[in-house]
């Protein structure tokens, strides 16, 4: 699988340094635009051949990847008459490397299978510095032998690739690891401002938790912003956060269950996008949560 050609769709800051770690590699890649063209022409100008839809894409790849924000705009690029699966060569293998909702997965996997082709999710973990290097972490799921196929491909990807069993497992585990996450991260924010309201040096807040159990990389993340002012070590915006809390509230409903302690960090970074910070990073919801604690 060394020599497959690849097509990639959706070159965002994360699909962009996919693309380039996988043009440093020495795969064909093919590409089509999306919503803007500056990763698209970088890509081109190291030899990426640019194609006019998903379904052209398709016909030129043996492995092609998506790297999307929605699971509608997945299911846009998936569909249709100018859509990959419309396009698709047989035996050809679909990643969706996004965080998507699983029901939208196991639909696309039918489909897909339908047409003589293999569909797996396999979300990411880590950032786009980490794929650049090919670090990142690739909770990967769907049929075996068709992620056998492509595991040399992902292992040029990532550091950790991980093969999770049926399709859809790779998104459900990836949607409760940022329900924890976000969780978590708006949870530090608020006790950062709280400690604002009570008079407390935040510096001496963060020394007294980090020194027991609930130091952790997420509330050194938020204090990166919060004592540091640097909001890019948790580089993950607000809207997106609030979009995967929300897409896991959502799988929690139909699974018929119910979500307790999802509803706090949803109902906040919905409240703080709405108020036209979602393009900010999560860890400056220190600033969201201040702004309603202190008078």
């Amino acid at each position: 699988m060394t020599q497959a050609t690849i097509g990639f769709i959706g070159l965002g800051l994360m699909g962009a340094a996919m693309v380039g770690r996988l043009q440093d590699k020495g795969y064909a890649v093919t590409v089509t635009a999306n919503r803007s063209r500056p990763n698209i022409d970088a890509a081109v100008a190291r030899g990426a051949t640019e194609v006019a839809t998903a379904r052209d894409v398709a016909a030129a790849s043996d492995i092609v990847m998506l790297c999307m924000d929605t699971s509608d705009s997945v299911e846009a690029r998936m569909r249709g008459d100018d859509g990959v699966i419309a396009g698709l060569k047989p035996g050809a293998v679909v990643i969706d490397f996004g965080t998507s909702l699983p029901g939208s997965t196991h639909a696309l996997g039918a489909e897909t299978e339908a047409a003589g082709g293999a569909y797996l999710d396999a979300p990411l973990g880590r950032t786009p510095a980490h794929a650049k290097d090919g670090l990142l972490n690739i909770m990967a799921a769907g049929e075996k032998a068709a992620f056998d196929k492509v595991a040399p491909v992902l292992n040029d990807l990532g550091e950790n690739v991980f093969h999770l069993g049926a399709l859809g497992s790779g998104h459900t585990i990836k949607l409760i690891n940022n329900f924890f996450g976000m969780t978590v991260a708006n949870a530090m924010a608020e006790a950062f401002a709280m400690a604002d309201v009570a008079g407390i040096d935040r510096q001496n807040l963060y020394d007294v938790m980090a020194a027991g159990p609930l130091h952790s990389g997420m509330m050194d993340f938020v204090k990166g912003y919060a004592l540091d002012g640097d909001p890019a070590q948790l580089a993950f915006a607000i809207k997106n956060a609030a979009k995967d809390v929300g897409y896991y509230a959502r799988m929690v409903d139909e699974a018929g269950a119910e979500t307790v302690m999802a509803q706090g960090a949803l109902t906040a970074l919905r409240r703080a996008n709405d108020e036209g910070r979602g393009d900010d990073m999560v860890s400056t919801m220190v600033d969201y949560y201040a702004s309603k604690m202190t008078k």
